[in-house]
């Protein structure tokens, strides 16, 4: 199949991989614009994964303030360079995730965050509840890290539902920002306020 410019160009787009590597992966699934963005999404997130452990200190400080200033937002979010800090793209992700902070007040940014006393806590309650109903023991365990997940949603930023696309967790999200700018990022911390509370 001969792979033509205007091809590339809209891989390109939907995807914001590099020319060559749409033209080569446009050439190996026979022009197939599905099946190729879902392999440049792949290695994308294959290339994201290495990149995590590097070191992130570089990045920016993203704000929002809801309609009528009552709830607010900031975020810190951290990439390796300066230069990445100042792109669109990073500067548009770090917005997100403060609104994201202002719509589904989290309470901590990962699982790794919450304190060890509260997840046991949760999981005591959550275990005699199910006792109380009268649950079998040996499944009692699967329930309740059932109820575990749901809670981890709740209260962990990168575990929940992105608020423009409920489709992705927020972590996923991350991740993509990493495939898609080449460079470790991470949510380092946050602060909601409102008024009131």
């Amino acid at each position: 199949m001969n792979v033509t410019t205007a091809m590339v160009k809209e891989l390109r787009q939907m995807t914001s991989a590099g020319v060559l590597e749409c033209k080569k992966v446009l050439e190996e699934t026979q022009g197939d614009m599905v099946k190729a963005a879902q392999v440049l999404r792949e290695r994308g997130l294959a290339k994201a994964a290495k990149k995590v452990g590097r070191e992130a200190n570089e990045g920016l400080i993203g704000h929002y303030i809801h309609a009528g200033s009552r709830v607010a937002a900031l975020v810190e979010v951290n990439c390796e360079t300066d230069f990445v800090a100042r792109t669109p793209d990073f500067q548009e992700f770090a917005h997100d995730i403060a609104m994201q902070v202002v719509a589904s007040n989290p309470r901590y940014v990962s699982i790794e965050g919450v304190p060890q006393e509260v997840a046991d806590s949760e999981r005591a309650v959550y275990r005699q509840q199910f006792l109380d109903e009268g649950k079998p023991e040996r499944i009692l365990d699967r329930i309740v890290e059932g109820k575990m997940a749901k809670f981890y949603e709740e209260v962990c930023l990168l575990e929940q539902p992105f608020i423009k696309d409920d489709e992705r967790k927020v972590g996923t999200l991350v991740t993509e920002m990493i495939a898609k700018l080449g460079e470790n990022i991470v949510i380092r911390r946050f602060a909601r306020l409102q008024v009131g509370e």
